[in-house]
């Protein structure tokens, strides 16, 4: 199944949701359809593409800091690429390692594979001689959800 567009109120985009979920919306009336697919009906919905909001939700935290730190947002910002060898990447490490004090922020960490991972171990990239390919920065919005 595909994923379905919510759009705000305004027609300003949200986020996707699962198809499941948007027949959710729909029938708790949180959602209305805005665009659908052509000769193609769940029960009584046709097959949304596209559902508009009824209320107006406000989204001013989405444009403030930036996303919250994740496993999958770091996967997701790297394109599952090592940040050392530019293989394909698994696990996340730490450039600061965590017994060092390092944190979990989109500064400090970046996508890798495990062999790599388990080659730096808990030394700093400088310290492993793996220098990076390209520097860890924090993400904006747009950029996580392409």
């Amino acid at each position: 199944m595909d994923a379905v567009l919510v759009i705000n109120a305004d027609l300003g985009p949200l986020h996707r949701v699962t198809v499941k979920h948007a027949i959710r919306m729909l029938c708790r009336r949180v959602a209305e359809i805005h665009e659908a697919e052509p000769d193609r009906v769940i029960g009584v919905f046709p097959l949304p593409r596209v559902v508009r909001l009824v209320r107006y939700v406000v989204t001013r935290w989405r444009f403030s800091a930036g996303p919250a730190w994740s496993r999958a947002g770091v996967l997701a910002r790297d394109r599952r690429r090592c940040a050392y060898c530019d293989g394909a990447a698994s696990t996340i490490d730490h450039v600061l390692p965590r017994s060092r004090g390092g944190r979990n922020t989109w500064g400090n960490t970046t996508a890798a594979c495990y062999a790599c991972n388990q080659r730096k171990g808990d030394r700093t990239p400088a310290e492993a001689g793996m220098p990076l390919r390209r520097a860890p920065v924090t993400p904006s919005w747009a950029a996580l959800a392409r």
